[in-house]
Order: structure tokens, then sequence, then C-alpha cells
């Protein structure tokens, strides 16, 4: 054999070498890569699983929340609608003179120059007490009056019931 053949067959070998070393290279990183695949994915699953089990949490804390609120408006709508009611009946009773409002007077104001007697008329008792009876118009804004005013409360309170219940 001449020095070009030995080289040629030298220069093969180390050709081969090379190929066959590239290629268990290639399966070890191939493999490498692959079980960090396998870990990468089983983490996914895990920080997915996690982030379901939170979100169907959130979800349910938000269900019964507006449960919560559902009934408390049901329960501020009845209430409104009581105190509405009440207030048409006393108008109503107001109106057709069933009912009458009256106001205590102070008996020892002698300055309000009001003379009324201390007596009882023959539609009502009096129990010794000056009163003065209102006239129906002033009475039905009066009602009208507190009847704004107990929607305002009962508003106040469906507001605070709900900022109780949201907390």
């Amino acid at each position: 054999m001449t020095l070009g053949q030995i080289l040629a067959v030298i220069m093969v070998a180390m050709v081969i070498s090379a190929g066959g070393t590239w290629q268990v290279q290639e399966w070890r990183i191939g493999k490498r890569l692959a079980e960090q695949a396998g870990l990468h994915q089983g983490e996914l699953a895990a920080v997915s699983a996690t982030a379901a089990k939170q979100m169907s949490a959130e979800q349910g804390k938000r269900l019964t929340l507006e449960q919560k609120l559902a009934a408390s408006d049901q329960q501020h709508t009845r209430e409104l609608s009581d105190a509405q009611r009440a207030q048409v009946y006393l108008r109503d009773r107001l109106a057709t003179a069933d009912v009458r409002l009256s106001v205590l007077l102070d008996a020892t104001d002698s300055a309000s120059g009001c003379n009324v007697p201390a007596t009882s008329g023959a539609v009502g008792v009096v129990h010794a007490a000056r009163r003065a009876q209102l006239d129906p118009a002033h009475a039905q804004r009066i009602i009208a009056i507190t009847d704004a005013g107990d929607q305002g409360l009962i508003a106040l309170r469906a507001c605070q019931a709900y900022i109780r219940k949201s907390q």
C-alpha cells in the first residue's frame, strides 16, 4: 500500500468516525430534549390543573355572592314594596278623613299664641295633652316626606347589606 492509499484509508476512517460521533451526539441530545419536553409537559399540566382549580373556586365564590346579592335585592324590593303599600294605605285613609294627623302642643309655651282647646271633640279622644289637627293637604305632604325618607332608609340598608356581603 502506498502512502496515498494509507492516507485515504485514514481519511475514510476519520470521516466514518466523525459521522458516528455526530450520530451518537444527536441521539444523546435528542434523548435529553425528549426528557426535558416530558418534564415541561408535566409542569404545564400541573400549572393548568392548579389554574383550573383556582378558576373553579373563584366561580363558586362569585356564584355564592350573586345568590346572596339576589336574596338581598329581593328583600330590599319586598321592604320597599311593603313601605310603599303602607304609605298608600295611610294616604288613602287621610284622603277619606278616616284618620287625621294631629300634633302635640306645648302647654307651657305662652308665646305661641295658639289657643287650641284641650278638650276632645266628637272625632276622637285626647288624653290630657293639647293637640291640633293638621289640614289634610299638609298631612298628605308630611306623609309624602316620610315616604321618601322611608325609601331612603331602605335603600341605605340595602347598600350596607351589599357592602357587608361583598367583602
